[in-house]
């Protein structure tokens, strides 16, 4: 199926957790979106815009379990984590609790908000290899004192690839009277949702990964009872509109500024396009790529002589893989913006292989992803490459 979307056909790609990537008739739909807009851009900011991003929040909201007047679109998670945590009411010597397994941009943003109110970031040390769910449970819960308010926890762990066992741990972390923000970056297309029943305070999720959406699309979710609170990072006209049936929580995240929309308008043109591509729909599509990202693990470790770090229940639709021993383990962080592994770059090099390199734990991984324009004989030519160049 990769010739249905606009991947380079000489790319092995199998970094889809990355970006993402997006199909061709998405991107079609987007630009015809874009033209509209762009034909008379007043009448359809002042007229066009809200129905077509309610029908678009509706279409969304089905597929995530939860009531449409929740969920507000935002343009990547981690402007969502950053709403959140600068609008949560931190205390000096208020705790904020991260995992060890956080993803560095977000935890970059926890650490800014609590040099600015005086809380501390305390951080739950959660093993890798990680050997069970209670596993996880045991050690964020280990870190929770009767100072911790809120708690950052990733749904997908994004540079260890495991999923973590998120309704245990939003149970016993709400019921201890701490607010849980669910870093989902990874979660819609990966793995099932239903938001609702969850019950997290917060859940924020991209939708340009698994979802196949445009750059620029995702969401966020919050309880109804904590969206008085909740302010987005840009105050703009929502902040003294007055409009009857309309929360301040959708005034205010709806309009912050003027923006190309067009990435989230388009998510239900590809929850369609990407739910058509297998009989089955979004189950099958899910189901599809969680059995094909263990055939490429198995593959991978089979060929390097290594031991799966997480067990099968704990996987999504990636999986890391812990890379043989080769001496020296290079220090290179998990990110955007930074130095790549010296792996990384000679696999795109030499053999035109788009997969992250990482070093967590002090162990050097590979990590890889399934979607519906992958193939098992993707991850056999990168164990083939990693063999040679290891």
């Amino acid at each position: 199926m990769k010739h249905l979307f606009a991947l380079d056909p000489d790319v092995t790609f199998l970094n889809h957790g990355s970006f993402g990537a997006c199909p061709r008739a998405v991107l079609a739909a987007q630009q015809a979106l874009r033209e509209r807009l762009e034909r008379e851009p007043v009448h359809f900011f002042n007229r066009l815009y809200e129905p077509l991003l309610d029908a678009a929040r509706d279409t969304l909201a089905r597929f995530v379990g939860a009531r449409p007047d929740d969920v507000v679109s935002v343009t990547n998670a981690t402007t969502a984590v950053n709403a959140v945590l600068r609008s949560f009411p931190f205390s000096p010597q208020d705790e904020l609790l991260l995992t060890s397994h956080g993803y560095n941009a977000c935890t970059n943003a926890a650490r800014f908000v609590a040099e600015r109110t005086g809380a501390h970031v305390v951080v739950a040390e959660v093993p890798f290899p990680v050997s069970s769910a209670a596993q996880v449970v045991e050690a964020v819960l280990a870190a929770v004192t009767p100072r911790t308010r809120l708690a950052l926890i990733d749904h997908v762990t994004s540079p260890t690839a495991v999923v973590f066992p998120l309704g245990d741990l939003v149970r016993a972390l709400e019921a201890r009277g701490v607010a849980v923000l669910v870093d989902g970056a990874h979660a819609p297309g990966q793995v099932p949702l239903s938001l609702d029943a969850l019950g997290a305070s917060y859940f924020t999720g991209n939708l340009h990964k698994w979802v196949c959406a445009p750059k620029g699309a995702a969401f966020l979710h919050a309880r109804r009872d904590r969206q008085a609170q909740l302010r987005p990072t840009t105050i703009s006209h929502g902040a003294n509109a007055v409009r009857p049936g309309r929360s301040r929580f959708l005034l205010e995240f709806d309009w912050q500024g003027t923006h190309d929309p067009t990435p989230f308008l388009t998510v239900p043109a590809a929850l369609t396009e990407v739910g058509a591509m297998v009989p089955g729909g979004w189950d099958e599509v899910i189901r599809r790529n969680q059995a094909l990202v263990r055939q490429m693990r198995a593959a991978l470790l089979e060929a390097l002589g290594t031991a799966p770090a997480v067990p099968e229940a704990l996987l999504g639709t990636m999986a890391t893989v812990v890379l043989p021993s080769t001496g020296e383990v290079p220090r290179v962080p998990f990110g955007v913006g930074v130095a790549l592994d010296p792996l990384q770059d000679a696999l795109w090099e030499t053999e035109r292989i788009e997969v992250p390199v990482i070093t967590f734990a002090g162990q050097r991984c590979v990590r890889v992803s399934a979607h519906l324009h992958s193939t098992l004989d993707d991850a056999k030519k990168l164990a083939g490459a990693l063999r040679r160049l290891l």
